[in-house]
């Protein structure tokens, strides 16, 4: 017997575009999926802005390069405005290593992918993003980071928040801010994945990060990554 899914399960979908035609192809992808629910589309970031007050959002879709207010700002601006348990913003950008998504990513963006993506990628991309992870590989977002590094040297001053983490917490978090996968920290600390994402979860919770990309973020901005 098939089961309707429950309206209120599905995962809330906003897309921010200033490109009419692709905001209604994207609708449609949205509305194909059973899980997925398209809650709003703006042609701006000041539109973006209040759509995602006005429809609350889980997931908002966001060109970064957009008339009156880019997507940046508006990243900025929704990320603190939604607070840790709002809206997560996946970037949406036109060139891989694009320095305007390393930009939304130090704004609050929890991830990005190409506008060119594969649909059931970005569809995954949608879900993943929900669920708390980002939706690229955490080397990626050095690489990011690095191509849109501030010219100062990182805080040498270490988080008060740094020093809760039990020892097994600082390896773990080490080796995520280094683009470990779980499966790969698990291999290295010869424990579960399961176990590693109870961790990374604990860390998260106890330096007040939204998700993994602003654990990178933290380690590379206070020099808190060890050396091999």
């Amino acid at each position: 017997m098939t089961t309707t899914p429950n309206p209120e399960a599905r995962i809330r979908v906003a897309l921010v575009d200033d490109q009419a035609l692709f905001r209604t192809g994207i609708r449609m992808l949205i509305d194909s999926q059973s899980d997925l629910q398209f809650v709003g589309e703006a042609g701006d970031g000041a539109e973006g802005v209040e759509l995602v007050r006005r429809a609350r959002p889980d997931v908002v879709l966001m060109d970064v390069r957009m008339p009156v207010m880019d997507g940046i700002t508006a990243t900025a601006t929704i990320v603190e405005q939604s607070g840790t348990d709002g809206a997560k913003v996946l970037v949406l950008t036109t060139f891989d290593f694009d320095e305007a998504a390393a930009k939304a990513i130090r704004a609050g963006a929890s991830g990005f992918v190409l506008k060119d993506a594969d649909p059931e990628f970005l569809l995954a991309a949608i879900r993943t993003v929900h669920a708390g992870t980002a939706v690229f590989a955490a080397s990626a977002t050095r690489e990011l980071l690095r191509r849109y590094e501030d010219t100062s040297a990182p805080s040498v001053t270490v988080p008060s928040a740094f020093a809760e983490l039990t020892p097994r917490e600082r390896e773990i978090f080490d080796l995520a801010a280094k683009g470990l996968s779980n499966s790969e920290i698990a291999s290295h600390e010869f424990v579960s994945e399961a176990t590693v994402k109870t961790h990374i979860s604990r860390v998260l919770t106890k330096l007040e990060l939204r998700d993994r990309v602003r654990l990178v973020v933290f380690a590379h901005e206070h020099g808190l990554v060890t050396k091999d």
